[in-house]
């Protein structure tokens, strides 16, 4: 689905983000619509923003009184904007006068979004989903659990508050930033783990351990049930199970140059080395969401230092001076050599998007990215994804869940999402589009297609490892640190200074090294 004006409102300045105070989102009276306009082939917000308005960005009051009166008259105005890149022929649409425009607009800044101005405000209320699901795979999962909202509570206007930037990348800064304010989202997305610790939970959130108890607690993996609980408590209703870890594959490409999928470093760099011989890209990857890099390089560290390993780099026994680090950070710089040139200006999914493309061989990213594949209808004949080189045997654990504030502004709204994420229904929908596995145990996974089936069989015997990354492992702020770290290692290559400064790291997080 084409969303580029909406995330435009909502990516612009998101790390900068001032906070519109919440307000009415529909009028109490009757909407005035100056003109009723029946949609024509070649219509477009922004041509008939210009035609009333002289303004070709102004067309958010149009997009939010056609929905304002679409609550007043759905017979008269039987269709809802959700999205202002789509307006069909024969929708009717209400175009508010100048000044009612001029209103809005005073209140609704593309700059500073208030989504939940765009949308009326039924008997029922809203229910403003915050997340960062917006590629094509991760919509695509999301939608499927709204469609099964609105089934269950049809009274109430969902809201699709996404914000583009892989990881959170720009979701984050802007959520935390609308708790501090007293206006969030009614829930939001966050990661299992430590992750919750940047949003200050016991003032801002509400515990969930009774809803997830309730609704999956005895069908959850015990790794997973872990990771969930911080200060005595439950702040994250979980909805899936990602592997951090995989080695996505276009089995075409390596088997018409008569290749195998590589499953150590040097079976890798072997068929790194042909494919390159051969002009193909042998590893397509991405740097515009500043987690690619730093995820790839957490999975090459799993791969040299084992689990072990891995899980003492998060308490200390294990120091970041290890000699096994520096191995990891050489390889780490050697893979980098066989990748895409255009890396850092390229987002994960459109890196993921090379190998769809038969353009690249390979992309080391998390299994979203077989929700790509599966948007792109590409079928187990077209690619694989396995176990990262020298992965096989440990499973790198991202979850991702909701999150409940206290100021939520429709708290029974919130509550009913939450109860129903718990659900099979909800997360088979979910996760067989998204690319993930359940967060409970019971998934009928003959649905699944074949990547998630050997996700679910590998989670069961593999070690489960929590991720750096995206925030699960280690406290938010030496995970930034991290991250930085790594960003500038795979821009200068400065092996002593990115170990130096991964154990100052370390140290500064208050972990012996």
């Amino acid at each position: 689905m084409k969303q580029s004006k909406f995330l435009y409102a909502l990516i612009a300045l998101a790390m900068l983000l001032a906070i519109v105070p919440a307000a009415s989102a529909a009028p109490n009276t009757a909407v005035a619509c100056t003109d009723t306009h029946t949609v024509v082939a070649g219509d477009t917000l922004s041509l008939l923003a210009d035609k009333a308005y002289g303004n070709v960005k102004a067309y958010w009051p149009i997009m939010a009184y056609t929905n304002y009166a679409n609550l007043d008259d759905a017979k008269k105005y039987p269709n809802k904007i959700t999205n202002p890149d789509v307006i069909d022929v024969g929708w009717v649409l209400c175009i508010p006068s100048q000044a009612d425009a001029t209103a809005f607009l005073a209140k609704f800044d593309p700059t500073k979004p208030n989504v939940g101005l765009l949308f009326g405000t039924p008997s029922s209320g809203q229910l403003q989903v915050g997340n960062w699901w917006t590629s094509g795979g991760e919509f695509a999962g999301i939608n499927g659990v709204y469609d099964l909202y609105k089934k269950a509570y049809p009274g109430v206007e969902l809201i699709h508050a996404g914000i583009a930037g892989g990881g959170g990348v720009n979701f984050q800064a802007s959520n935390i930033t609308k708790l501090q304010a007293g206006d969030p989202f009614d829930v939001f997305m966050l990661h299992a783990g430590k992750e919750v610790i940047q949003y200050d939970p016991e003032k801002y959130l509400t515990p969930v351990e009774d809803i997830v108890e309730a609704g999956e607690g005895s069908v959850m993996p015990d790794d997973l049930k872990k990771l969930l609980t911080y200060k005595g408590h439950m702040w994250t209703v979980p909805l899936n199970i990602h592997r951090g870890n995989v080695l996505w594959v276009n089995k075409k490409i390596l088997a018409d140059n008569g290749l195998t999928a590589p499953t150590t470093f040097d079976e890798f760099f072997t068929v790194a080395d042909a494919l390159k011989a051969k002009g193909i890209i042998p590893l397509a990857m991405g740097g515009a969401n500043k987690f690619e890099g730093p995820q790839t390089f957490e999975v090459v560290l799993l791969g040299t230092v084992g689990p072990d390993g891995m899980l003492g780099l998060h308490d200390g026994t294990m120091k970041f001076s290890d000699p096994k680090v520096t191995e990891a950070l050489n390889t780490y710089k050697k893979m980098l050599t066989y990748t895409n040139q255009d890396r850092d200006s390229l987002s994960w999914d459109q890196a993921t998007k090379l190998v769809i493309e038969g353009k690249a061989a390979m992309n080391i990213m998390g299994d979203w990215a077989d929700g790509e594949f599966v948007h792109a209808k590409k079928t187990a004949a077209d690619y694989e994804g396995i176990p990262a080189p020298n992965n096989k045997g440990s499973f790198l654990l991202v979850s991702d869940g909701f999150g409940f504030p206290i100021k939520a502004p429709n708290p029974e709204n919130a509550r009913n999402w939450l109860k129903l994420i718990t659900g099979k229904e909800a997360q088979e929908v979910f996760n067989i589009n998204k690319g993930s596995i359940c967060s409970r145990t019971d998934c009928d996974y003959s649905k699944f297609d074949d990547y998630l089936k050997s996700s679910a069989a590998d989670f069961k015997v593999s070690r489960v490892i929590p991720i750096i990354v995206h925030g699960s492992a280690i406290d938010p702020a030496w995970k930034t640190a991290f991250t930085d770290i790594v960003i500038k290692f795979t821009a200068d290559g400065d092996v002593a200074a990115a170990q130096a400064a991964l154990v100052q790291a370390a140290k500064d997080a208050g972990v012996a090294q």
